[in-house]
């Protein structure tokens, strides 16, 4: 009888990864984002416009913010650049000045008014502080193009 004797087998498991696919894959993207990249128009912002109410309120509170953010509340009627308010008065002093509104009248609205060169900052912390409040007509005045 013939003795049969196995050959040591020399294969290994190979412990890396084979990285042709991805490479293939990562190069066909990358044709793909190149040529499809000049197509794309660049993101352009559609800014709101601003309607014009028919008519102007009657009674109205003014917040004005000057450049170097100092807060000043006015009556909308009243002349004058109105009295200079701490951040932390502001409520209470738009509160004051809406006065209590009859049965079945709105308050009178709040009207935002900032320098050009104003912080952004400054005009949400005063919007957000009014809103917070629970004071429910507050907006800005803007300037329109000439």
């Amino acid at each position: 009888m013939a003795v049969i004797t196995s050959r040591p087998r020399n294969r290994r498991t190979k412990s890396e990864i084979n990285m042709v696919p991805f490479i293939d894959v990562m190069l066909v993207l990358l044709i793909i984002f190149m040529v499809t990249a000049p197509l794309i128009s660049p993101s352009q912002i559609e800014l709101p416009t601003v309607g014009q109410a028919s008519r102007q309120p009657d009674r109205f509170v003014q917040v004005i913010i000057d450049a170097e953010g100092q807060l000043r509340v006015r009556e909308g009627t009243a002349s004058g650049q109105g009295t200079p308010v701490a951040a932390t008065e502001l409520v209470a002093r738009v509160r004051e000045l809406q006065g209590t509104s009859a049965e079945g009248q709105a308050a009178a609205p709040v009207i935002i008014t900032a320098d050009r060169n104003v912080r952004y900052d400054e005009v949400i912390k005063a919007m957000d502080a009014l809103q917070r409040a629970g004071i429910q007509r507050v907006g800005l005045s803007v300037q329109q193009s000439r």
